[in-house]
This record gives C-alpha cells, sequence and structure tokens, in this order.
C-alpha cells in the first residue's frame, strides 16, 4: 500500500461510505478511463447515467469547483414523510384536561368553599326595591284655586353598607360623608354620621322633602376618591306646599315629614288625598342603576284632588278682619265663620292667631288644631234666639207680647241683673231681644211649662234640635259637640242662666248653624266644608247631600228674622255697630263670662256677634267671636259688631248679592208705644 493510499478519503469524510468502497470505485474508474465524478441522484435529479457508468450532462466535480461541499450522495432533498398525530393530541388533550381540573377547582371554592364571601361581595351588585310616592291630591277653593297642592321635592336616603372601610377604602367614610352633606340638609353632623354607620341595614333616610336645588348640589360631590358619597341615593317624595301661606290654615291643616295628613282636612281626607304609592325595583352597582339590567315597576296611584266649598276671597276678608281686632284687642284668639244659608256650604272659615303651613317648625303646636270647632265657649246672649224660637213655637208668647223688666230678679240662690242698671224696664218680647235683657228672656222661658221643670224640658228639646251637644257634622279632627247637660241634671242656677246663653257650651260652627236655620226658614241643613271631588279617573264626584232637620216653622223663622233686625235697626237696639247702608240686616250680640281652658274657673269675656242679610231675603250668615278681649270694650256691639259688618259688607258684594229694596220690619221695643221711628 502506497503512502497516498493511507491519506483518508475526503470523499468518505463527505458522504460517510467506507473507504474500501471509494477504492473500488476509483479502480473502476481508472479501468474505464473516466474521471470520477459524483453519483448521479436516483430521482429528480436533472442528470442520468448510463448503464456502462458514463455520465449524461455530467456536472463539475466539487473538486474540480475547488472543494466546495456537494449535495449528498443521491442528490435532491430527502422525499417528504408525515409525523405521527398522536403525541400531539395527547398532548392537547392533557392541556385541556388541567384547563377543566382547574376551573372544577375555582368552582368548587366559589360555591362551597368561599360560598359566603362571594355572597356578600354579590350584594354589592344586586336588585333593590325602592318606594315610588303617591302624588298627593290638590285642595282647592269652590272657584279652583289651589289651597294645598303638591311640588318636586326628594327624600334623601343612603345605603350604610356602601360606606363601610371594605367598600369606600376608607376607614372613615361615614364621618366625612356626614361633614359634606350635613350644610347641604340642614342636619347635625354627629347625627348623620351615626345613621350612616347603621349596621344590618341598607337603607336608612337622611333628610326628608328636600328641594331639587338641594340635591344638585349633593350630585356634584359624588365622584370624589374615595367617593364617600357613592351610597347616597334620592327618592322621589313630593313636597306639600300652600300658596296663601296662613289662609285657611287651621282648616286645611298640614302633611307631616312622613306624607301623612298631620291636622285640618290633610288629617280627615288623607286616605282620599294620599293615593296608593308604587314601587320599582332595579339592579344597582356600586351606588348607580345598571341601566341595562331592566326594571320592574309598579306604577303609584295619585290622590283624589278635593274641591272645598270655601271662597277664597271672602276667607281672605274673614280671616284679616278677625285678625286685625285680636290683635287691637289683645284677646286670646278669634273666630269668623261665613255660611250660606241655602245651601249649608260655609264660605269662610277663619281663625286668628293663624300659622304658616309651609313653616311649622315656627308655629306653636296648640295652634295646630281648627279652633272653630274645636273650642267650646259658653255662647251669651247670642243663645237668646233659641229661647225665643222655643216661645215662639209653643204660642207662648208673641214679637209684642208685654214683658215687664225689674232691675233684678231672684231665683233659686240668687238675684239675676242685665248687663247694665236699668230701672223698671216695660218692653215687648221683641225688645227683650233687642236690649238684650237675661232678665226679660228668664221671664218669657219660664211660660214654656207649668213648672219650672217642664220649661226647662221644652227648652232642652229645642237647644238639642238646633244643634246643641251635637257634632256638627263637618267631621274635623278634635271637634268638639258642645255641652249640654240633660234637663234633670241643671243645677238651680243653671236652670235660669241657660236660657240667656250661661251653663251651656258650643263651638263657633254650631253659633252660625243657628243663625242659618232661622234665616233658612227654620230648618236646619248641616254644614258642609267639601263640595266634591275629582278622582284619578278624571271624574268629578259630588259630596253627599247634606242632612236636614226642621226646627222651628217657617213662621217662626220669619218672625225671629224680623226681630233680630230690630237689633240692629233699632235705636234701642245693642247691635247698631253692624248696620249696612242699603240692606237689612238682622244680628245679635253676644257677652258671656269666659270659662278660663286652664283653672276652670270664670274670667274674662267672650264677645260675640251673630246674624244674616238680606234680612227679608237671607243669603249669608256671619259669626265673629272674640275671646278674652283685654284692650278697650268686651261686649260683643263693640268688639265683634265692626267685624261682622266689614265681612257681611265684603261677601255681599263679592258674590253681587243686591239689597232688596223692602222697607225695614220696625217692631215695637218698648210696650204700648206700639212701631218705634
Amino acid at each position: 500500500m502506497t503512502e497516498r493510499s493511507r491519506e483518508p478519503d475526503p470523499g468518505a469524510r463527505r458522504t460517510g461510505r467506507p473507504a474500501a468502497d471509494k477504492g473500488r470505485t476509483a479502480e473502476r474508474g481508472r479501468a474505464t478511463g473516466a474521471r470520477r465524478v459524483p453519483r448521479p441522484g436516483r430521482q429528480g435529479s436533472s442528470s442520468r447515467t448510463s448503464r456502462s457508468g458514463t455520465s449524461q450532462s455530467a456536472r463539475p466535480s466539487a473538486a474540480r469547483r475547488g472543494g466546495g461541499s456537494g449535495p449528498p450522495r443521491g442528490g435532491g432533498p430527502a422525499p417528504l414523510r408525515l409525523v405521527n398525530p398522536r403525541p400531539r393530541l395527547r398532548l392537547v388533550a392533557v392541556a385541556l384536561t388541567l384547563v377543566m381540573l382547574a376551573f372544577t377547582a375555582r368552582l368548587l371554592q366559589v360555591q362551597a368553599v368561599d360560598a359566603s364571601a362571594y355572597a356578600d361581595k354579590a350584594a354589592v351588585n344586586r336588585y333593590i326595591t325602592v318606594p315610588l310616592a303617591a302624588e298627593r291630591g290638590t285642595i282647592t277653593a269652590r272657584d279652583g284655586s289651589a289651597l294645598a297642592s303638591t311640588v318636586d321635592a326628594y327624600d334623601i336616603t343612603a345605603d350604610p353598607y356602601l360606606l363601610t372601610p371594605e367598600q369606600t377604602k376608607s376607614k372613615d367614610a361615614p364621618e366625612r360623608a356626614a361633614e359634606l352633606l350635613a350644610p347641604l340638609l340642614h342636619k347635625d353632623r354627629a347625627e348623620l354620621a351615626e345613621k350612616l354607620s347603621e349596621p344590618d341595614t341598607r337603607y336608612v333616610v337622611l333628610a326628608r322633602q328636600q328641594t331639587p336645588q338641594t340635591w344638585r348640589k349633593i350630585k356634584k360631590l359624588k365622584g370624589s376618591k374615595p367617593d364617600v358619597l357613592a351610597g347616597i341615593y334620592q327618592e322621589k317624595h313630593a313636597k306639600r306646599v300652600y300658596p296663601n301661606k296662613e289662609l285657611a290654615a287651621p282648616v286645611l291643616g298640614f302633611v307631616n315629614s312622613d306624607g301623612k295628613g298631620g291636622a285640618g282636612l290633610e288629617a280627615m281626607l288623607n286616605d282620599k288625598l294620599d293615593g296608593e304609592n308604587g314601587k320599582i325595583t332595579y339592579a344597582q352597582s356600586g351606588g348607580r342603576q345598571v341601566p341595562t339590567a331592566g326594571v320592574r315597576e309598579q306604577p303609584a296611584r295619585p290622590g283624589s284632588d278635593v274641591e272645598l266649598t270655601l271662597d277664597r276671597d271672602i276667607q281672605w276678608s274673614a280671616q284679616r278682619a278677625i285678625s286685625d281686632q285680636v290683635r287691637k284687642s289683645h284677646a286670646d284668639s278669634g273666630y269668623v265663620i261665613v255660611q250660606d244659608t241655602r245651601t249649608g256650604q260655609l264660605l269662610a272659615m277663619a281663625s286668628a292667631p293663624g300659622f304658616d303651613p309651609n313653616d311649622i317648625r315656627g308655629a306653636k303646636v296648640d295652634s295646630f288644631g281648627n279652633p272653630a270647632v274645636q273650642d267650646v265657649y259658653e255662647p251669651g246672649s247670642t243663645s237668646k234666639v233659641m229661647s225665643m224660637a222655643a216661645v215662639l213655637e209653643e204660642g207662648k208668647a208673641t214679637p209684642t207680647t208685654a214683658v215687664t223688666v225689674p232691675n233684678r230678679l231672684k231665683r233659686a240662690d240668687r238675684a239675676f241683673a242685665d248687663d247694665i242698671d236699668h230701672p223698671t224696664w216695660h218692653l215687648t218680647l221683641n225688645g227683650v231681644l233687642a236690649k238684650s235683657s237675661n232678665i226679660g228672656t228668664i221671664l218669657a222661658t219660664e211660660q214654656l211649662g207649668k213648672t219650672q221643670k217642664q220649661a226647662n224640658k221644652v227648652l232642652y228639646r229645642y237647644l238639642r234640635k238646633f244643634g246643641i251637644g251635637w257634632p256638627t257634622g263637618l267631621g274635623f279632627p278634635g271637634e268638639t259637640n258642645g255641652l249640654l247637660a240633660r234637663p234633670g241634671k241643671w243645677s238651680a242656677s243653671q236652670q235660669y242662666t241657660i236660657p240667656f246663653g250661661q251653663g251651656l257650651s258650643l263651638n263657633a260652627v254650631q253659633a252660625a248653624s243657628i243663625y242659618s236655620t232661622i234665616a233658612n226658614g227654620g230648618e236646619r241643613i248641616e254644614p258642609t266644608v267639601v263640595r266634591g271631588t275629582t278622582g284619578p279617573d278624571g271624574r268629578y264626584r259630588p259630596a253627599e247631600p247634606p242632612e236636614k232637620r226642621r226646627v222651628v216653622s217657617e213662621k217662626t223663622a220669619r218672625t225671629l228674622a224680623r226681630m233680630l233686625e230690630s237689633v240692629v235697626s233699632d235705636m234701642e237696639g245693642t247691635g247698631t255697630t253692624a248696620k249696612i247702608p242699603g240692606y237689612r240686616v238682622a244680628g245679635k250680640t253676644g257677652t258671656a263670662n269666659r270659662v278660663d281652658p286652664k283653672t276652670g274657673r270664670y274670667h274674662g269675656y267672650t264677645a260675640s256677634f251673630a246674624g244674616f242679610a238680606p234680612a227679608d231675603k237671607p243669603r249669608i250668615t256671619v259669626y265673629c267671636a272674640v275671646q278674652n278681649p283685654k284692650k278697650g270694650s268686651y261686649f260683643g256691639s263693640d268688639v265683634c259688631g265692626p267685624v261682622y259688618k266689614k265681612v257681611m259688607k265684603f261677601s255681599l258684594k263679592t258674590l253681587q248679592i243686591p239689597p232688596t229694596g223692602a222697607e225695614p220690619a220696625r217692631l215695637p221695643v218698648l210696650a204700648g208705644k206700639g212701631r218705634n221711628d
């Protein structure tokens, strides 16, 4: 073997074939005289080899190109083979199994292991139900003008859970929220903070009936970081307003902070005015409604509107007149009632002092009622008309029957007197009423029976028929029936004082109703203040017609009207201060000892005046009473006569009631004098 043959064959390194094979190949090449060339590829090669081993279109050898490595033996790339898919499928299956195991483990954690914790978190994003307040009905006067109406307002509420440290990431969120809200809601900061920190509740009311402006200010404060006001909400809760302020306030009453009637008609008619609340259920998240989560709503049903019999202008006139007189006389209180004699409808029911139902915080608690039906007092001489009605109806006397009136009259355990000392008067029955003689009234009513007990029973029957001791029929909260004991329980003095108005008691509406009964021809019509209602369906329903009851005959009523006219028109009468030029006016003064409600003893006086006009064709009754006047006169003619005149004159003008033009009756006052000129 030569030295060259020991050298490694470069081709062997390239192809990996044994050197011996390479040597045999080389020898075959030399024997044929051919040069050594790479073996042609078997498939896909661009060159072919003949059976004799010669090359067709043989490529230059790698050695001839400068020693570059040539293609592997066989020529072109290796044939394509498909990879076995099973390993990959196994890998995917394992991955999916791991994912499902992870989901299963998480589901078990949420539903079993940490269920309560996640339920608490889900509570932040849950459905809540809030009430929808029904719109309260409007109260109007007879002309449709609003006396009590409703405007938009909001109750400011909160969800204390959303102010916890876990939700706000702030330890003092309730305190910070209270600091922001206190000046806007006019509430104590500590009180608000306490409400906002209440545990185990999702709903607290911070302030009721706030204005839309207040809510807008709160909304501007929302959104800060941390948002301590995220749990503050608003609920629409309309606010009651009284556009005329004090006008008819004791009649209307007010609505309390819970939206319910607190006094007057607001309380009496609360079921009609209140309506039916609805509710709305919606999803909220972080204190805000989720708009895409759906809403379930039960609409509220609004309350009915109530139309009163009150005339706003006449009510204003009456209230102004009585307020001025109470202030002028330094009196405790006063009332004026104006009634339509033909229908029993109350055109005005004014009291003084009053209050503003828009701001009940600034009013005294004892002024919230309606004193015109709640205050009970002895009427005094205005009650004498019932005694005279009994005497006339029983046929015991006529207006011209002579009555001798001494300066003093001894009865029972005392001597009775008139309001002034006088010589013996020789009066007619008409004169007894005109001069308001207590003694003359006692003498007249004694004729009602053969004995005093029998006379007492007859008088008691008429007093009851006129409505004393009965409800007025208005139904106001706290209304009094008046006080009238049975005749068997009348004391020795009461059987003589009751005929002239001491020893029994009534309220202002009852007193007005007495005179309306006479003006209406002797038929009593139950007083009314509600004219009708308009329901949510828009239908108007008039009030039930009032009850009527015959008290005395028309003849007796007409006679009494003429006698009452003498009180005002005759110079001997006590009611000349109530004259109205051009009109025939019937009226009666009253001055009674007053029972102090605090001590139960007589202290001060009750001044009053009652009457109707036109006297010969009655349309309007006006009654006035002032309690405990302390400055100036305390007589009914001086204190209430001018009030009666102002209110009656205004009412006649407002209702456009003309004078009848007939001459006054002019019944005699003094016995044996004929008609007085």
